[in-house]
């Protein structure tokens, strides 16, 4: 990946909606080389996909939570069987595999303590092998980024 690649990516990033004439323009290259690297970039797995940023608070998910998951046995098994069972829970927006005293930590969304009250009794506490959750709950959002610095 060079420079151009890069501009290009650093401009999708901030604006995934802009024509290949507009981006074309702002990267200082003609359209047609500009939308094969585009493609390159995307043949390649570098670009995943396109969404739109969506307000979270507008959309009545007003609760953020981060929980901490610690699986009885974190044998290869149980830990795809428990992260296959958490790719189909909506509420779950990001499942990271972590070091340290717990091994997953999750970001939930819910409208309300009552809904993730009944997220944590319905979805996640019946899940097999969990050892301990621990739910930390975020006053509020200091920084959202979603561009990677490059």
């Amino acid at each position: 990946m060079d420079n151009i690649d890069k501009k290009i990516l650093d401009e999708l990033q901030i604006e995934g909606r802009l024509t290949n004439q507009e981006l074309s323009d702002r990267i200082s290259l003609s359209p047609s080389p500009c939308l094969r690297r585009v493609r390159a970039l995307e043949k390649k797995g570098i670009i995943t996909g396109y969404h739109a940023h969506v307000d979270q608070d507008m959309c009545g998910l007003a609760i953020n939570v981060f929980v901490s998951v610690k699986l009885e046995k974190p044998t290869e098994e149980n830990m795809r069987k428990f992260e296959s069972l958490i790719n189909h829970m909506d509420e779950v927006l990001e499942c990271y595999l972590m070091t340290g005293t717990h091994d997953y930590l999750l970001h939930v969304v819910s409208e309300s303590l009552k809904t993730y009250e009944r997220f944590i009794r319905r979805e996640l506490t019946p899940l097999p092998n969990i050892a301990a959750i621990e739910s930390s709950f975020a006053f509020g959002q200091v920084k959202k980024r979603s561009r990677l610095p490059l």
